[in-house]
């Protein structure tokens, strides 16, 4: 078995097994682009997300901020549970519980233009994993169709303090 480069992406020597499963040399890797149709990636469809939205290039935090209109309660009733399925795929990487279930979410809002706010807190202020939460929430929430944008915006008033976690969670950590 050859070597791999992580330089080159390729093998250094490649099995004759490993060389009958490469691609034809006439056939073309598939390359996507940022904002592509989520309907001409092979299978997203069967997931139910926006593809384009997750693959949408960064804009700097800064730069754009909540544009929330007027809070529309029955949009906001009709996006929440979707919203927190998504939520509840986003993991502090230090903790193996989900940002829902650890109490860090303490409110979804959505106007009449299907934009989501969430207002969330970190472990701490000195979460090293500050950057990545809201960013993954926040593209991840962008992704449920019908959705036309999404901030994530981290409060630190209440504190977070272990009483805000589920249950479950706290079952799941031993706090019991």
């Amino acid at each position: 078995m050859g070597l791999f480069s992580f330089l080159s992406g390729k093998n250094d020597e490649a099995t004759p097994a490993e060389e009958s499963q490469a691609a034809p040399a006439d056939q073309k890797p598939i390359e996507y682009e940022p904002g592509i149709d989520p309907a001409q990636l092979e299978g997203a469809a069967s997931y139910g997300l926006d593809v384009g939205a997750l693959t949408a290039p960064v804009a700097e935090p800064a730069a754009e901020q909540a544009a929330l209109g007027p809070v529309d309660p029955a949009v906001t009733a009709e996006l929440q549970p979707l919203v927190i399925e998504q939520l509840k795929t986003v993991y502090d990487p230090e903790i193996p519980v989900d940002i829902y279930e650890l109490g860090l979410v303490y409110d979804i809002l959505a106007d009449t233009d299907h934009h989501v706010l969430v207002k969330m807190t970190l472990t701490s202020p000195a979460c090293p994993s500050a950057q990545q939460i809201p960013s993954e929430a926040r593209y991840k929430i962008k992704a449920i169709p019908g959705v036309k944008n999404a901030w994530v915006d981290i409060v630190w008033d209440p504190p977070w303090s272990k009483d805000l976690m589920s249950e479950a969670a706290k079952l799941q950590l031993g706090f019991f």
